[in-house]
């Protein structure tokens, strides 16, 4: 998803409901980006800079406890969500707001109801077993 997003070095990398940090770590580590990670739950959040202090990356990478709906996006350049419809349809409306233009928007196996994706793919992390498939949406804002 990082490479669908054309991710570049030095590039600001938004990852909501960012979990244990994983594309954080990547993003960081693989493409050279600054990372912001926002996640609700405070054990994901412990996981996540548990890892971004291992990886000796705190100086690319921030984790936010706290609502994605608190946090300023101004400053991506890309933007991950990893949600339901139903809460792509409600960050929505910021999304429009905040985002300035160009900036890339990845949204893993839900689409943001309403938004023309610029990219479809479709991958499957097992294709020995042929899943779990998977299907990424890369959006413009325009």
């Amino acid at each position: 998803m990082l490479i669908l997003a054309e991710l570049k070095p030095g590039e600001v990398f938004f990852d909501l409901g960012a979990g244990d940090g994983r594309a954080l770590i990547m993003a960081a580590k693989d493409f050279g980006a600054r990372a912001v990670g926002v996640e609700l739950r405070e054990d994901l959040v412990k996981r996540a800079l548990s890892t971004v202090y291992e990886h000796r990356l705190q100086d690319r990478v921030t984790v936010v406890n706290g609502d994605m709906f608190k946090v300023d996006l101004t400053s991506a350049d890309v933007v991950f969500l990893y949600l339901t419809t139903s809460a792509n349809e409600k960050v929505k409306p910021k999304l429009e707001t905040e985002l300035k233009h160009g900036v890339r928007v990845v949204s893993h196996d839900y689409e943001i109801i309403g938004w023309k994706p610029v990219k479809v793919k479709n991958f499957c992390e097992n294709p020995k077993l042929g899943y779990p498939s998977h299907t990424l949406y890369l959006y413009k804002k325009g």
